[in-house]
């Protein structure tokens, strides 16, 4: 257990068991990434699956990200505007308010340091998947934990490099 965990696109998919674990408190996840072409997109991070998880990801030409509230709702926050070109960082806060269950609070996602988009989402308190759906970096090669990405299976970002993701609890 610690306070930051970074991870890499190329990694094999992380088992849940030993992967960074968000549940029932505030985390922020960043990836450091490099956009060559406004038409980039796919996953950056994606951990869970269809029953239960939560994806950061580009679509369109605008970050966005889902919580798959145990498979039965998708709380999706989207980039008031586009993603730029060229080196950025691209960040999903949730700040957990109270002490409640299932853990509700805000999501922010931020490209570099300014707040593009918010909304109040509740995350799962327990494990995302009795199966293994593990943590992904620059795909989502299982079960995927939305229909909404961009592109086939495995739903591969494309159009730039991502350098590292990094998720602080």
């Amino acid at each position: 257990p610690r306070d930051q965990y970074e991870y890499y696109t190329g990694c094999e998919e992380v088992p849940e068991s030993v992967a960074v674990n968000v549940r029932n408190r505030s985390y922020g996840i960043t990836a450091d990434v490099t956009i060559d072409t406004k038409e980039a997109g796919g996953v950056l991070f994606a951990h869970g699956c269809r029953f239960g998880g939560h994806a950061l990801y580009i679509k369109d030409g605008k970050l966005k990200y889902d919580y798959n509230y145990v498979g039965e709702e998708d709380q999706y926050v989207e980039s008031s505007k586009p993603d730029p070109t060229g080196d950025c960082r691209l960040s999903a806060v949730f700040e957990k308010e109270g002490d409640g269950m299932p853990t509700t609070g805000t999501l922010s996602l931020y490209i570099d340091k300014e707040k593009v988009g918010e909304a109040k989402i509740k995350t799962q308190p327990g494990k995302f998947s009795l199966a293994g759906e593990g943590l992904n970096i620059g795909r989502d090669g299982g079960e995927p934990v939305t229909a909404d990405y961009p592109g086939d299976a495995p739903w591969a970002f494309t159009g730039g490099t991502i350098h590292k993701v990094i998720v602080d609890v």
